[in-house]
């Protein structure tokens, strides 16, 4: 049957539209009729009718960052449990990085993840290996993934060291328009380290990570995009595109404020975890193997910078970097706790109640960073809500407050520091691939 959705706040910065309304949906997942105003659509007869109640129907939101573990690691996740979770979320879609076990790093592995992704509720999204095994080493088949319809490449969670590997990955994926994903780090100085490097570190007994070791990856990586655009990949060759993952610190900031305004074909993601916490919180906390994560909870003063880097426009993206781990990876002592979190069931409340709450971004400016911008950075087609286009929503309650516990989290890890914790905000339906799937 079509389905009507009843005034409802339709937020959709694409197609330049917030304002009450309501739309009706095939039952092919088509948008048959879209009206703006005080008027609402006359119901059909037989026709489910969804009273939204001046809640949002945005644009389906879609995570550019996750880890569902499978092949490889499927006693963390799978990627039903992924998909379930980021449906939870209000997600339609994510990307997932190729740091399974074997590594995303061929055709073969792509057609591996798309082949059980089919019947999933989300769309799954495959981001390539830079490298082979994602070593640092050797390239990775790109035009073979662009061939599979790949749109991104990394090798998040070990960047790579050698810069003349680097410059030929980007000289290598300019030719097939792949987006370049950096994880910023430089592991000669991060080395065996676990939190933030400063005075919680010292006090904890544990090896720091100084945060400039983030920036110096990054700075790096645009002294060879600004010399490659100079000296060689420039028109009528296509552009380099680069996208720095997880950014956490000041520093890099300012580089990625710099890049733009050299006209860089740059872009950045933040975590909300990142925004919402920082070292203090991990000194804090009684057990601390859920703030253990890379980049690391940085400063009080870095936390800062990245609110002001929403607010300002610098950052592009917000992405949940979700990183499931099993209880006992987190339940033990600091040093030994595997890094990361779980996060797509908790991004939208976070979100919410951490920036647009305090009136650091707007709501249309949360659906650009959760929805049209990492769409619009992976290639992906953008969401439209006109009459004749297919239906892709994310629904969300921003005034519900709710508690974040265990026992109603889809994904098969719980490892988040959010545990307990009240958020404001929540997504509570997702409608997708013609099913509506309420939360």
């Amino acid at each position: 049957m079509s389905i009507l959705f009843q005034e409802a706040r339709l937020l959709n910065p694409v197609d330049g539209i917030d304002a009450i309304g309501s739309i009706r949906v095939s039952e092919e997942g088509i948008i048959e009729k879209l009206s703006i105003g005080s008027n609402p659509l006359t119901p059909e007869a037989g026709e489910r009718i969804i009273e939204m109640e001046g809640r949002i129907l945005s644009p389906g939101l879609f995570d550019m960052h996750c880890h569902f573990r499978e092949p490889g690691q499927e006693y963390k996740e799978t990627l039903e449990s992924g998909a379930a979770a980021a449906a939870a979320g209000g997600f339609t879609g994510v990307a997932l990085m190729p740091n399974t076990r074997p590594v995303i790093d061929s055709p073969l592995g792509v057609a591996f993840i798309r082949h059980h992704a089919g019947g999933l509720p989300v769309d799954l999204e495959v981001i390539g290996a830079m490298t082979v095994e994602s070593r640092g080493e050797g390239l990775a088949p790109f035009g073979k993934y662009a061939s599979y319809g790949v749109t991104a490449v990394s090798d998040d969670g070990s960047a790579i060291q050698n810069s003349q590997i680097m410059r030929l990955a980007f000289e290598y994926a300019s030719n097939f328009n792949l987006l370049v994903i950096q994880h910023c780090e430089d592991r000669s100085l991060t080395a065996g380290g676990v939190v933030n490097e400063g005075m919680y570190s010292t006090q904890l007994g544990l090896k720091g990570i100084p945060d400039i070791s983030e920036a110096m990856m990054l700075a790096r990586d645009l002294l060879l995009l600004r010399w490659l655009e100079e000296h060689k990949l420039h028109d009528p060759l296509q552009r380099p595109r680069y996208h720095a993952a997880h950014i956490s610190t000041e520093a890099s900031l300012n580089l990625i404020r710099q890049a733009k305004k050299d006209g860089l074909l740059v872009t950045c993601e933040v975590t909300p975890h990142h925004f919402t916490l920082c070292d203090e919180d991990m000194f804090n906390a009684e057990e601390k193997g859920s703030y253990i994560m890379k980049p690391p909870l940085s400063s009080a003063r870095n936390r800062e910078a990245l609110l002001e880097a929403l607010r300002d426009g610098t950052v592009d993206a917000i992405a949940t970097d979700h990183a499931p781990h099993a209880s006992h990876e987190k339940q033990c002592p600091p040093q030994e706790a595997a890094f990361g979190i779980i996060g797509l069931e908790t991004s939208v409340g976070l979100t919410i109640s951490q920036l647009v709450e305090r009136n650091i971004i707007s709501m249309q400016r949360a659906i650009e960073l959760l929805s049209v911008n990492p769409r619009k950075i992976m290639n992906l087609q953008p969401i439209s809500f006109k009459e004749g286009s297919v239906a892709n929503f994310t629904l969300i309650d921003p005034l519900i407050e709710w508690k974040v516990t265990a026992d109603k989290l889809h994904s098969k890890s719980i490892n988040t520091p959010f545990i307990g914790k009240t958020l404001k905000g929540k997504a509570i339906g997702i409608y997708h691939k013609g099913r509506l799937q309420e939360t």
